[in-house]
């Protein structure tokens, strides 16, 4: 299955974008602040998904369903959001536990144990960012947080339940990742410097804030794109991990119905948005829809 997009569909909502007020009435009756996203659960039907679930993923730019904003869109946006609470509850933010920067829980058991048992989907992968920034050598003395160069960032979790997948209309794959939490991720926030984004083509067009095309190519900030790109010798970028693990599923699953819903808050609204461009140009017309879903993402004008 092939998407008719040449980029993802992606919906911001926060402050930091201007999206239509109820989407942000949206977030904050949801509990969005700059700390980690707060989402109730629902338990509302989607009864008109399967049959409607490219529009639902922004085919079409969500025409029509956002204003006023559309009750199944809602539950979809509060149910994603729910992936990106996952990667929070996860995460070690002890800087005095020695597994302080690393998934607490193993992948088979993530979703339950962050409280969220009946997901229908099943972790396939665990992420992680490696900042490039090279600290001075009187920091081996520091605490050891304050030099974790890389650490948990998110996953890589695939619906597997059929009941899910019929109400979906598809099977969807979901990539998630939380936002800020150590040092060094802290300091790259700071390099703001916008840089081109690699292999966007030739006829790809940046979008301010407002959406509209800015007429020139899509930049970013050189610390989101130093934490997407970086790696070490032992430890692979996580550009490398996403890359890796889309081809697995494509090749599992790509004769199928199938979506990829990235989603993230803050950081990890701007790895989402990092993410869905890489695995649009890197693998072409071979992928079926992606669609970014993000909380409180960056935007800034160049």
């Amino acid at each position: 299955m092939t998407s008719t997009l040449t980029k993802p569909a992606s919906l911001s909502l926060g402050m930091d974008t201007q999206v239509p007020k109820n989407l942000e009435r949206l977030f904050h009756e949801s509990g969005g602040s700059n700390s980690a996203a707060r989402f109730a659960p629902t338990t509302t039907p989607v009864k008109r998904l399967n049959k409607r679930w490219m529009e639902y993923q922004g085919i079409k730019d969500w025409e029509g369903l956002l204003d006023p904003l559309d009750e199944d869109l809602r539950t979809e946006i509060i149910r994603y959001g729910h992936f990106v609470e996952a990667a929070y509850r996860a995460f070690d933010f002890n800087p005095s536990s020695p597994s302080y920067g690393r998934c607490q829980y193993p992948k088979s058991k993530l979703l339950e144990r962050s409280g969220f048992p009946e997901t229908g989907y099943r972790l396939t992968k665990n992420l992680r960012a490696t900042s490039g920034i090279q600290l001075p050598r009187w920091t081996e003395k520091a605490p050891r947080w304050v030099g974790t160069q890389s650490s948990w960032i998110g996953y890589v979790a695939v619906c597997q339940d059929k009941e899910e997948i019929a109400r979906l209309g598809r099977r969807d794959v979901v990539i998630s990742f939380r936002g800020t939490a150590t040092c060094l991720e802290w300091l790259e926030n700071l390099r703001a410097n916008l840089t081109p984004l690699p292999n966007a083509g030739s006829t790809a067009m940046g979008h301010g804030c407002d959406g509209e095309d800015s007429g020139e190519p899509p930049m970013v900030e050189s610390g989101f794109l130093s934490l997407y790109t970086s790696g070490t010798e032992t430890i692979p970028s996580l550009q490398q991990l996403v890359r890796e693990e889309i081809k697995k599923i494509l090749r599992s699953y790509g004769n199928e119905p199938l979506s990829f819903t990235i989603t993230g808050h803050s950081l990890g609204a701007a790895l989402a948005t990092l993410a869905a461009y890489d695995i649009k140009t890197t693998f072409n017309h071979h992928t079926p829809l992606v669609t970014v879903i993000s909380f409180r993402a960056p935007c800034r004008q160049p």
